[in-house]
């Protein structure tokens, strides 16, 4: 007959949340560092001029020219006619749409100006266009 003995150490069954905690703080500062980087969206270079920051309490529709003439709303390349779909469908949930319009300094006028005529046509009233300092 095996005899069985019993053993004086105990396991330790609770689990150590230090490693766990120092990554979430970790990747909370890789987040906070990283997303004023990312809010931008579509590499631009704007053009230089002098103007005054806007405030608003809601969040502007960004449309985007890229030196190619894409243009985006937002992060999403988009024709002029399917722009003009987007932004009415985002007027019909905000009539205070504001818009903020990034043209690269390189793109044609002409581009730029037909965005905003069509921001204009729908009824935009506040249409702001970004520069650099």
């Amino acid at each position: 007959m095996a005899r069985r003995h019993r053993s004086s150490i105990k396991t330790n069954t609770e689990m150590n949340l230090t490693p766990m905690m120092d990554l979430t703080f970790l990747l909370l500062i890789t987040f906070i560092i990283t997303f004023p980087l990312i809010e931008q969206g579509i590499p631009v270079n704007l053009p230089k001029g002098k103007a005054q920051l806007l405030e608003t309490d809601t969040k502007p529709a960004v449309i985007s020219l890229d030196k190619e003439g894409r243009i985006f709303l937002g992060d999403d390349p988009v024709t002029i006619d399917t722009l003009e779909q987007r932004l009415r469908i985002l007027i019909s949930e905000n009539a205070d749409l504001r818009m903020t319009l990034r043209g690269d300094a390189e793109v044609n006028y002409g581009a730029v100006v037909a965005v905003a005529r069509l921001a204009t046509d729908l009824g935009i009233k506040h249409l702001a266009m970004a520069t650099q300092e």
